[in-house]
Parts: structure tokens; sequence; C-alpha cells
């Protein structure tokens, strides 16, 4: 447990070693997993179709091996246990995304909330608190929200 917060830090605050945009790279990929992990544990019975739909999520936004989405998957889970805040998150989103990728990340945020079935007022709560921590436009926030909800109607 202390080992894989020890692999947080050192990934948003080391210095450049010159493998910079590995690093950033894969701090983005666990910050976006933190998130979608979040919106998992937010509401009170973490499913196997939410938990589907956030593996989904990371392979559409990354290009990860299973064995890759696994681990990053258990890291991401491990480290949103002991997170008390999602600004680190969320600033290295703001650095590093565009703001069509950080709308992305706010769909696949509602993918992962709309995955079981039914929408739990913490998961609502949360993806609102870290689409305005993202700087993503209500507009915005609710066309992905809208997005995300057809796309599970279809069962896509």
């Amino acid at each position: 447990m202390l080992s894989s917060f020890k692999n947080l830090l050192n990934q948003f605050f080391m210095p450049d070693n010159g493998n910079a945009s590995l690093d950033d790279a894969r701090s983005l990929q666990l910050a976006t997993a933190v998130l979608l992990v979040e919106v998992m544990r937010s509401d009170t019975d973490v499913s196997a179709a939410e938990r589907t739909a956030t593996v989904s999520a990371l392979r559409s936004k990354f290009e990860l091996s299973e064995n890759e989405q696994n681990r990053l998957l258990a890291q991401a889970e491990e480290t949103a246990k002991n997170a008390n805040d999602y600004f680190r998150f969320t600033s290295a989103m703001n650095e590093q995304f565009t703001q069509a990728e950080k709308i992305q990340v706010v769909e696949h945020m509602w993918q992962v909330a709309f995955a079981d079935g039914h929408l739990d007022a913490n998961e609502n709560h949360l993806i609102s608190k870290i689409a305005g921590l993202l700087h993503v436009t209500h507009g915005e926030y609710i066309t992905a929200k809208l997005h995300a909800r057809e796309a599970a109607q279809r069962g896509a």
C-alpha cells in the first residue's frame, strides 16, 4: 500500500529524467483510471457492468494491452482508496488534455455511472464536481451525459 502511494508521488512530482513524456502518459492514464474507479465506488455496490464499462473506457482512451489495463485498474483502485482529493488528478489532465479529451473523460464517467442501469445521486454529484475541476462547461457536461445515456439505452 505504501509503495503504490510512493509510486504515485513519484509519477506526479519527480523531476524530468529523460522519460518525461512516458511518465506524463502514465500519470494521465492513472489519473483517468482513478476518476473512473471513483465513479464505480461512489454508489453502494460496484457491479460487474461498471467494472466492464471502466475497462472499456480505458481501452478506448488508451492503447493498452490487457495486462497493462489490469495493472492500471489495480493501481487506480489502490490509489483511489488513498486519495483525499481529485485536484492532483484533474490538474494533470487540465495541463495535458485538450478540451475535447476532458469532455471524453466526463462522458466515460457517465458511461460507468449508467452501466448498471441505475444513476445514483452520489455518481451524479461526483461527475458534476469533477467536470467542474476539468473546466468542462455545463453544456458540455450535459451533452456528455446525454451521449452516455443514449449509448446505455442502445446497449452499446
